[in-house]
């Protein structure tokens, strides 16, 4: 019965997850990292204990989708104007070269073009979550360290949605002219929806009702999904579409009690999310990309660090500052996965070479963890005299 199993997958999902996580805490690895690991040794290509990803493939989806709302949730405009001179010099600067690396590492390995130029997008991002999570609160909240990081990341973010839709474009049916004419309508007039329905709608009853949380929790709930699905209905992509759900509501007083109630909702799909994705990759092939993709991840581990430094100290920062901000965002990021999933379905890429940037996105995030938990103040530090809430 699909009743049984669902429930199955779920057990395998969540027990596995919880066992494997505890492991990763132990070993100071990051939990998302364990997550695409359990699905990679369970799945079909594994021990073939969970034989359908693609049965839970389509509900984590979801995951994603909250993850971009609640990143358009983050995108206050406020920050971003007071370290806009700063944050755009350094992110557009370290974008450039970033995708220079990449595009080099794809040539190198005689890939196509148009592959090489997928690994130098899927190069330029680094990771909001092990950004963010290895963050101790004090710095997030009250810190420069924590400002500087989520003004360089709120602008790779913004790329990476370009790179998605243009994506979205060339994998269409009507040929990227039109596509890209379609996108150009839909996209401002979606924005367009959005702003105003948080205002005049959305708002208003948020005020209206605010001692009432679980009211507060359903609507934004059913704003998210639902403008996500009206996105879908205009040609674009649901995750394009949460995000501007996001957005539209980022300069509303209650964005910040919305992104903190939907976080565990959030966590629980996209725990299912990277556990589809490490299930659904092929084990078989891992001695053809092993070899570009450790070249690859410690490219970006080594290089972003220093790219971060040099920038941030033209910037005006300090030596120290600098590097410990190039450190925390020296891996690839969990958006490179989705760019590199999209251009896979999308026909644009092989599933070889999503692969190849699937397991350079994995090391990245181990190796990057590492180093950051090593040298500097996180959650989960490997040294006690590092370890700060």
């Amino acid at each position: 019965m699909q009743h049984d199993l669902i429930l199955h997958a779920l057990f395998l999902i969540f027990s596995g997850a919880a066992l494997i996580a505890t492991l990763a805490l132990y070993t100071r690895q990051s939990m998302l990292v364990s997550y695409i690991l359990l699905g990679a040794l369970l799945g079909p290509s594994g021990l073939a204990v969970f034989t359908r990803p693609e049965l839970i493939a389509d509900i984590s989806q979801v995951g994603v989708i909250f993850l971009l709302f609640l990143l358009g949730l983050n995108l206050h405009p406020q920050l971003l104007l007071r370290l806009l001179r700063e944050a755009l010099l350094v992110t557009v600067g370290s974008s450039l070269i970033f995708a220079l690396l990449g595009y080099a590492v794809g040539w190198l390995f005689g890939l196509s073009v148009l592959e090489s130029l997928l690994i130098a997008a899927t190069a330029m991002f680094s990771s909001t979550i092990i950004g963010l999570k290895l963050l101790p609160t004090t710095q997030l909240h009250h810190q420069h360290t924590g400002e500087v990081i989520i003004s360089i990341l709120l602008l790779q973010d913004l790329i990476a949605i370009l790179i998605l839709l243009l994506l979205q474009a060339l994998g269409g049916e009507g040929g990227l002219a039109r596509e890209l004419g379609w996108v150009t309508v839909m996209l401002p007039l979606s924005m367009v929806l959005a702003l105003a329905g948080a205002r005049y709608i959305l708002v208003p009853l948020f005020e209206r009702y605010d001692t009432i949380h679980e009211y507060i929790f359903l609507l934004a709930l059913g704003w998210c999904l639902g403008f996500a699905e009206l996105a879908v209905v205009m040609g674009l992509s649901a995750e394009i579409g949460a995000f501007l759900a996001g957005v539209a509501l980022a300069t509303s007083p209650i964005s910040t009690y919305i992104a903190e109630s939907l976080k565990p909702l959030r966590d629980f799909f996209l725990i299912m999310f990277f556990f589809a994705l490490g299930a659904g990759f092929d084990l078989g092939m891992l001695g053809e990309i092993i070899l570009p993709a450790l070249l690859l991840a410690g490219a970006m581990v080594l290089a972003k660090p220093l790219v971060f430094r040099l920038l941030l100290l033209r910037a005006g920062e300090s030596a120290a500052f600098s590097l410990e901000i190039g450190v925390r965002l020296g891996q690839i990021s969990e958006f490179s996965l989705l760019i590199a999933m999209l251009a896979w379905h999308s026909g644009i890429i092989s599933e070889r070479v999503s692969g190849l940037i699937q397991l350079a996105t994995l090391l990245s995030f181990i190796l990057s963890s590492y180093w950051i938990m090593l040298r500097y103040p996180t959650p989960i530090a490997v040294s006690r005299r590092l370890r700060r809430d």
